[in-house]
């Protein structure tokens, strides 16, 4: 009967935080220049969700870091440890002992969205996955992304006694965009529609944005999806010498979000040349912009039920169980 009652419990939980951070047809959505920083147009962009596998964009800019600052090389050789072998969710099943170099491994973290991958090269980077996820947090406020925080280097649901990480769109936008400026080499991996993988027991690293393709100028950059985050996907797309970066976050359907992230695309190409000199930053003074068709950003404790939430579910819980077991004793 307790199994049963914390069944009900873990049942409530998730409801009710699935609710908290996706919606029809988005949670937050914003469109900007890239090479300016130009806000061409928002809708709750400020409003803080659950980035999921965008978070690999921020895996990604330490890594450049990295590499750039030459404390690690693209021919790196990194072991497959057993930590790594033993990540979930989406992944190119790496296993233990196996040795990949440092490229290949970017190659199934930014194509593939791989788990695996993005853990084992944070862990050749920093040490840990805890150490990169903290170097990530500190990128983004060094980037000025005040409601961003990571404390993965996936966006895999939280471990427990894990926090989530935690961004909004307008955030996911301005870690692209200084992604781009800084590391344009970026779009190397993200414009890769599919790619072979592993020389022995091959397997083909495929895409999830499917933007790649079908939206004209589409070059990257990454999807994201947990179950209490819905669907996401910061999009870029060049056109023409112009380049635009759309970010929809927390979509309830994978069609719905892809389909929003191409409109957001042409609309950012129609706004380019019609918004005024006054809305030339994209800093906390621009997401005041977005004020009035925003909403206070939740705190952690909306992610969880309220108190009162919590009592009718497991009130309602404990009667069908009993009513289960008296039937069960007349028989």
């Amino acid at each position: 009967m307790f199994r049963a009652f914390l069944f009900f419990i873990s049942i409530a939980f998730y409801s009710h935080a699935q609710s908290v951070r996706a919606r029809a047809p988005y949670y937050g959505a914003v469109v900007i220049d890239a090479k300016s920083g130009t806000l061409l147009d928002g809708d709750r962009a400020a409003l803080q969700g659950f980035p999921a596998s965008m978070t690999k964009l921020a895996n990604l800019f330490v890594l450049f870091d990295d590499l750039t600052a030459g404390k690690i090389h693209l021919t790196d050789q990194i072991k497959i440890s057993r930590e790594v072998a033993l990540i979930g969710g989406r992944q190119v099943w790496l296993k233990e002992g196996e040795v990949f170099p440092v490229e290949e491994l970017i190659y199934a973290m930014m194509v593939h969205s791989a788990n695996d991958a993005a853990a084992a090269l944070a862990i050749h980077a920093s040490g840990s996955r805890a150490a990169h996820a903290s170097r990530m947090t500190a990128k983004a406020k060094e980037l000025g992304l005040y409601h961003t925080e990571f404390h993965s280097v996936h966006g895999l649901p939280p471990e427990h006694g894990q926090k989530p990480d935690t961004s909004s769109a307008l955030d996911i936008a301005r870690l692209s965009r200084a992604l781009l400026e800084q590391y344009p080499q970026t779009l190397k991996y993200t414009s890769v529609r599919t790619r072979s993988f592993r020389a022995d027991k091959p397997m083909v690293l495929t895409s999830s944005n499917k933007l790649l393709g079908s939206v004209p100028g589409c070059d990257g950059l990454k999807t994201g999806f947990i179950q209490i985050g819905g669907f996401s996907l910061a999009a870029t797309a060049k056109r023409d010498g112009k380049r635009v970066i759309a970010v929809i976050l927390g979509s309830k359907e994978a069609k719905v979000r892809d389909a929003k992230a191409a409109e957001w695309i042409e609309k950012g190409f129609v706004l380019w040349h019609k918004v005024p000199p006054e809305m030339i930053d994209i800093t906390e003074r621009a997401a005041a912009l977005l004020a009035d068709h925003s909403e206070p950003v939740p705190d952690e404790s909306a992610a969880y039920p309220k108190p009162v939430f919590i009592l009718v579910s497991c009130v309602i819980g404990t009667i069908i169980i009993l009513i289960f077991m008296r039937f069960r004793h007349k028989r």
